[in-house]
């Protein structure tokens, strides 16, 4: 059933640093539909903390009050970004993605945490500070091969395979000496460098593509030349998204699983998810999708009319 057009215009920031394929899409896609679309540089904003009047200031003017905000935070910028996003939800506004389920979500350990919390199935997980847990680190996720990732790390910078525990511990070392903060993980072979992207939106799964490495690289992110797509997923698969995303709390997520023996293990759940590739890969209309679950719960209710005797 096709959704009838929004009852009005609506005014919508996309909270946005780069002039890349999704923010350019996002705006698009929203004109198209009749809405008014600002892009707002995160950095550039500065607020006005109060208990009367919060307000966001850019460019030496106050910024109007907006019916949806949709957050496009970078990793580099996730703690100025999410403070930003705090103020425009004390205003009341619709936020696609809240400021805590980004905060959450960002933080690798914390949200590996909250996703064991809930039951929810990911690689064998371990961390600490000390170096003299090195080897009982390691026995915590296996003697190898395992996966070392950079709490920060994004697209797939910061990742290292280490195919025996010896590798394992010069990375550890290698990490520790440069005060990174880091975590190991299990390495899911039967997944032969392929994972699934789930898109969801709004609490459903609306795309997913299967992303395979390239040559013998492990890692299949497509910033690092990786090839995608579209892919069945099983009802395991589409549920393990949907309760990721839901642990969050995010209006748009994009939940990145490996196909285990045992069933999906969740890798990352990303808060700002780039459209490019899974359009492409898939043909949906990922942001048409957004927007109409923007309509949905921002457009005033239709207001019905009296009955003539």
């Amino acid at each position: 059933m096709k959704l009838a057009a929004p009852a009005r215009s609506l005014r919508i920031a996309v909270l946005s640093r780069e002039d890349n394929h999704s923010t350019r899409r996002l705006v698009t896609e929203g004109e198209e539909r009749g809405h008014t679309i600002e892009v707002i540089d995160t950095t550039r904003c500065y607020m006005a903390i109060n208990t009367l009047a919060p307000e966001v200031h850019y460019d030496g003017t106050r910024l109007p009050r907006y019916d949806a905000v949709i957050p496009r935070i970078g990793p580099s910028i996730t703690a100025y970004g999410t403070a930003v996003l705090r103020q425009f939800e004390s205003l009341g506004t619709h936020c696609v993605n809240g400021s805590a389920g980004i905060t959450a979500s960002r933080d690798k350990l914390h949200a590996h945490q909250l996703l064991a919390a809930r039951g929810i199935g990911m690689p064998q997980t371990a961390f600490a500070a000390s170096p003299k847990d090195t080897d009982n680190l390691i026995g915590l996720v296996g003697s190898g091969p395992l996966v070392v990732k950079l709490l920060e790390s994004t697209q797939g910078k910061g990742v290292v395979l280490a195919e025996t525990r010896k590798a394992a511990q010069s990375v550890i070392d290698a990490f520790r000496g440069l005060r990174a903060n880091f975590l190991v993980q299990s390495f899911v072979k039967e997944a032969a460098g392929e994972d699934i992207r789930c898109l969801v939106v709004d609490g459903k799964v609306v795309a997913a593509m299967k992303r395979s490495a390239s040559g013998d690289d492990f890692r299949s992110n497509l910033h690092r030349g990786g090839t995608a797509k579209p892919v069945r997923i099983t009802r395991e698969e589409r549920d393990t998204a949907l309760r990721a995303a839901r642990v969050f709390n995010l209006g748009l997520a994009g939940v990145d699983l490996l196909r285990a023996h045992d069933g999906p293990k969740v890798l990352e759940v990303n808060s700002s998810p780039g459209l490019e590739g899974i359009e492409l890969a898939t043909g949906k209309n990922i942001a048409a999708l957004l927007y109409d679950a923007i309509e949905r719960k921002v457009r005033p209710a239709p207001v019905r009319k009296r009955r003539t005797a």
